[in-house]
């Protein structure tokens, strides 16, 4: 078993790619937009707005793990303290953790993707490109062993996220 977690800004392709390894391979994915979009239209009120659907998805995790599934994470996960928990998930479970690093290396391009997404949004929790900047500005840069996989330039990064997962 191992537990991926697909980490980046919104709009770089985190979602479409975790989905396309998961058939793959295959595995549940686990998207910590989901559950904070399902607690704000529950209107669940959190003093660190986010922080509860990390929580909830790191409980659903272990739970999937723990029956013997691949687990994909689909988050941003912006700064260490995310990043410790699916660290804490994965040393609980006993199985290799993996980062696979999306992004866009094209400025122009992850724009337009945003602004199509936030055109054709189907609840309020999509950022706009000035959200999506100030996320930026509060990623921290990763630290350690992690694929990095450029949405931009990557014909077909699946094979190689695959690969990885295998190590």
């Amino acid at each position: 078993m191992v537990l991926a977690v697909f980490a980046g800004l919104p709009g770089v392709g985190k979602s479409t790619l975790a989905a396309r390894v998961a058939r793959e391979l295959p595995a549940c994915v686990l998207a910590v937009d989901t559950v904070d979009f399902a607690l704000q239209r529950y209107e669940v009120v959190e003093p660190r707005p986010g922080f509860a659907a990390y929580g909830a998805v790191a409980a659903l995790a272990e739970v999937q793990l723990g029956i013997g599934q691949h687990v994909i994470i689909d988050a941003v996960s912006p700064v260490k303290a995310a990043r410790q928990l699916w660290v804490e998930v994965a040393e609980r479970a006993g199985v290799p953790l993996r980062v696979i690093e999306v992004v866009v290396g094209d400025d122009a391009e992850h724009r337009r993707r945003v602004e199509k997404r936030y055109q054709n949004r189907d609840h309020e929790g999509v950022p706009d490109w000035v959200r999506v900047l100030e996320r930026q500005a509060e990623y921290e840069p990763y630290l350690g062993p992690r694929l990095v996989v450029d949405t931009f330039l990557a014909r077909d990064p699946v094979g190689p996220v695959l690969e990885y997962l295998s190590l």
